[in-house]
């Protein structure tokens, strides 16, 4: 047919594309943004089942799904093609360190876990992140941002994961430093822990813990939209972030309003529970908060701490007034001559697991504190 039809009309253009209903047997745009985003981050294609991986491994299948797991990855069945090389490369690399004699199953798993966990909590941290500044700087809505999100992050894969690798391996620095050179503060706060002697205490870590909790967080959140409860969310979590970093401390975990976190000697906790609950005090968006520290032995697993410190502690915060800090008279001695703490009795109270306790009002004494940039 020339450029007229039959009838002599011009010819009608073939209808264009719509990348969002393409023609059967085609994928949209962000499909094939996401195919090659895929391949990019796999190094690959998807080529092999689960029992062609853990046969390339030398493991069996199940020995291949207690790894997975570990890691976070959805059951598979025998008939999906969801692997690549690079994913039996990785399985092998578990693999001859269990049988070097390097690790052993069991903590093989638990490192293994300990990396999916906290890289599964990243990579939702960062595309939140990155959705909510496309929001704010694009004026697009929150599903075009998404879907936009895919085709820009090829340019930020390499940059994510340099940083990724340097950041993890100055905290590994960072944890042997304190494995190694433990300050002479800490050696004697340690020996001087609330179950005697290090070598018999039924745990084997004495570290500061301590709680922060906002104030009326509960009421505030349901009066807040989600972009501003967001805000309040993120601020309070960096500006806890940083003044424990600051001071020597690591941020545990944070739970809605709350924040735990330790430190190697009660000087130092202290340091940080008058930096925090100074910080909210004179903050102009966020609520005071309740801070509580206890120095006592703790059992730290799975990136968590465990043991009835971190209970007194927490049951503490309840007990404390918006924007002050509250200690236990066992912490309060091992600060006792300190002269940058003042130390205020307050009165006993009966604390539920723990019977009648002493709690001590800490106030800064002499010096600065903690000196933020």
């Amino acid at each position: 047919m020339n450029d007229e039809d039959q009838q002599g009309q011009p010819a009608l253009p073939a209808p264009a594309a719509d990348s969002a209903h393409p023609p059967t047997g085609t994928l949209s745009v962000e499909r094939l943004a996401a195919k090659a985003l895929e391949t990019q981050l796999l190094g690959g294609e998807r080529k092999l089942r689960r029992r062609e991986v853990a046969a390339g491994a030398g493991l069996s299948l199940l020995s291949a799904r207690k790894l997975w797991r570990a890691l976070g990855f959805p059951n598979f069945g025998d008939d999906d093609v969801a692997f690549t090389e690079r994913d039996q490369a990785a399985l092998s690399t578990v693999v001859d360190l269990v049988r070097s004699g390097v690790l052993t199953e069991e903590a093989a798993i638990s490192v293994t876990r300990s990396i999916g966990q906290m890289t599964d909590r990243m990579v939702v941290w960062q595309i939140e992140a990155l959705v909510e500044d496309m929001v704010h700087e694009q004026g697009v809505t929150d599903a075009v941002a998404r879907k936009r999100l895919v085709q820009e992050l090829p340019a930020l894969l390499d940059a994510l994961e340099h940083m990724l690798v340097y950041s993890w391996r100055r905290q590994l620095n960072a944890g042997v430093q304190r494995l190694a050179v433990r300050a002479e503060a800490g050696l004697q706060a340690s020996e001087e822990g609330r179950e005697g002697d290090e070598d018999d205490a039924p745990l084997p870590l004495a570290r500061a813990v301590g709680f922060a909790d906002l104030v009326s967080y509960t009421s505030l959140s349901r009066r807040m939209n989600e972009k501003t409860l967001a805000r309040l969310v993120q601020r309070f979590e960096n500006k806890c972030a940083e003044i424990i970093s600051v001071g020597g401390g690591r941020l545990v975990k944070t739970v809605g309003d709350e924040v735990l976190y330790i430190a190697e000697t009660p000087a130092a906790g202290a340091e940080i529970s008058l930096a925090l609950a100074q910080a909210f005090t004179e903050d102009e968006i966020l609520p005071e908060a309740r801070v509580a520290m206890v120095w006592g032995r703790i059992l730290s697993r799975l990136g968590d701490i465990y043991g009835p410190t971190v209970n007194l502690a927490a049951r503490l915060t309840t007990l404390a007034d918006p924007g002050t800090v509250l200690i236990d008279s066992m912490t309060a001695s091992a600060l006792d001559r300190d002269e940058r703490f003042v130390l205020v009795p307050q009165p006993a109270e009966n604390v539920r697991g723990f019977g009648e306790i002493h709690p001590v009002r800490l106030e800064r004494g002499e010096g600065k504190g903690l000196v933020l940039d």
